[in-house]
């Protein structure tokens, strides 16, 4: 899989994003202008020890994104789009794009890509869910479609032992 973040502003939010990619081997695409530097300690702290561990990839504009993937599927969440998340198939060769904090992803970028526009369902009294808790949410439905194929399906206790 593959998420790719637009402008993302805040940097506890790319860190803790990239935090969910490393537990899931997701790719981490950034586009430019970012709110902040990568070596920022919030990104690091967020991440903790994992972002050694990151596939990230950096792209100056949307259009350097598009030219160096050639995508053939961008799902694009956003509080706009006319269906749910939950109603589209998703493969492992997608990618599910979220916008900047404070304004999503321009109209411009939707209107392109109305059939691949999904939401997260919410109280219309919210205008919407902190972005890396709404990147958790679609991934791992995403992942759910697959099978969680490559996950550890079963956890472990640190101390005893599950009954069988």
């Amino acid at each position: 899989m593959n998420i790719v973040l637009l402008e993302p502003e805040i940097p506890a939010n790319t860190g803790n994003i990239g935090r969910t990619c490393v537990a899931t081997g997701t790719k981490l695409h950034l586009i430019e202008p970012l709110g902040f530097r990568l070596t920022e300690n919030n990104i690091r702290r967020a991440g903790m020890d994992y972002w050694e561990k990151l596939d990230v990839r950096r792209y100056i504009n949307y259009e350097d994104f598009l030219d160096q993937n050639h995508p053939r599927r961008v799902f694009m969440a956003t509080t706009k789009a006319k269906r749910d998340y939950t109603e589209v198939e998703y493969t492992e060769d997608d990618y599910i794009m979220f916008g900047k904090e404070s304004a999503g992803i321009p109209e411009e970028i939707l209107i392109e890509n109305e059939e691949t526009c999904i939401r997260i369902p919410m109280l219309n009294e919210i205008r919407s869910l902190n972005l890396s808790n709404s990147v958790a949410i679609v991934l791992y439905e995403a992942l759910r479609q697959q099978g969680f194929s490559g996950l550890q399906k079963k956890g472990e206790l640190h101390r005893l032992s599950w009954k069988d």
